[in-house]
């Protein structure tokens, strides 16, 4: 069975791309689905000092080598002032101190969400052009505007938007199962 890992980039208790990412996944079929709660990997803030004196810390370990399992990756940024949250940023930077290709090459389907109408535009623009240095296999970028506006229990709200979700997915589903 196909491994995908999800990650909504936020610590937030009420993360709105926590929500996109339940819903994006709920449509996976015969999948293992790990989702990878921010919040589980409390860190040091990365530093080269930090790192010579007590290493790699043994959370971070564990999350690479999960990550060795992973078939594929949906990841859900949150935008903070443009950029990622910094607990995002900061487990990537410890990620990248164990293996620097933290994506391994798997296919990944980016999203972000917010309540602006831009929808996390910012932070999916730098991810899409970063991550494949780290070895993202990006098959394509899904920004839901207005998240309030445009997402209720249910899922997404806006049928236009949902069918766009949809045909990302089959794309991001056809390169993890090649």
């Amino acid at each position: 069975m196909k491994k995908i890992i999800t990650i909504a980039g936020s610590n937030s208790q009420k993360s709105i791309n926590k929500s996109l990412i339940e819903y994006t996944s709920s449509f996976l079929k015969n999948v293992e689905t790990i989702s990878i709660d921010l919040n589980d990997y409390v860190l040091p803030i990365y530093g080269i000092d930090y790192e010579a004196e007590n290493g790699i810390p043994t959370a971070i370990k564990r999350l690479n080598e999960l990550f060795d399992t992973a078939d594929g990756f949906i990841v859900s940024l949150a935008e903070h002032n443009g950029s990622y949250a910094s607990v995002f940023k900061n487990i990537i930077d410890w990620l990248s101190r164990a293996n620097m290709k933290i994506w391994r090459d798997k296919p990944m389907l980016l999203m972000a969400t917010s309540p602006g109408a831009r929808g996390g535009a910012t932070v999916l623009q730098s991810a899409n052009a970063y991550f494949p240095f780290m070895g993202a296999s990006i098959t394509d970028t899904f920004s839901l505007p207005s998240f309030y506006d445009n997402f209720s229990e249910e899922g997404i709200t806006d049928e236009g938007l949902n069918q766009e979700l949809y045909q990302k997915l089959v794309l991001f589903e056809q390169q993890y199962n090649n």
